[in-house]
């Protein structure tokens, strides 16, 4: 996960850096190229394998956003760097790394108000109760 400050939520009130899944634009790319991109240059880990969770539309009656939301394994193998974002992009993201059941339990207790970050924890626990999926990093492109 990441930590990152966010305007449009700090203008309506939320004066804390959001955590959420990693995320970023698609731009020219795939998605699956764009969430392996984002994920190295936020978190610090190369995914080789993604699998697309869902792909829902965040606001369908007023805006034309569409996200492309991912699980993947990983290994402290994968990890490639610290993480924390492009400096070349201006990011500063704080990368953190929480089990599934303390990242859950931050949605309740409001850690965690990024609505496609709760969708994705939410479909780890339940294919986690469904199958006991091993461990796994959510992750979202749009």
């Amino acid at each position: 996960m990441v930590r990152q400050f966010r305007f449009p939520a700090w203008t309506t009130g939320h004066r804390e850096p959001l955590l959420e899944a990693c995320a970023g634009l698609l731009d020219a790319d795939d998605p699956v190229t764009c969430i392996r991109r984002e994920a190295e240059e936020e978190l610090g880990y190369r995914l080789e394998r993604v699998t697309l969770a869902f792909n829902p539309f965040m606001s369908p009656g007023s805006v034309t956003e569409r996200l492309w939301c991912f699980i993947a394994q990983y290994t402290p193998e994968d990890r490639t760097s610290d993480g924390g974002g492009a400096a070349s992009e201006g990011e500063d993201i704080e990368v953190i790394e929480l089990s599934l059941d303390d990242a859950f339990a931050a949605i309740g207790d409001g850690r965690i108000v990024d609505a496609k970050t709760i969708m994705l924890l939410q479909h780890l626990v339940l294919a986690n109760m469904a199958n006991g999926n091993p461990r796994q990093t959510p992750a979202v492109t749009a």
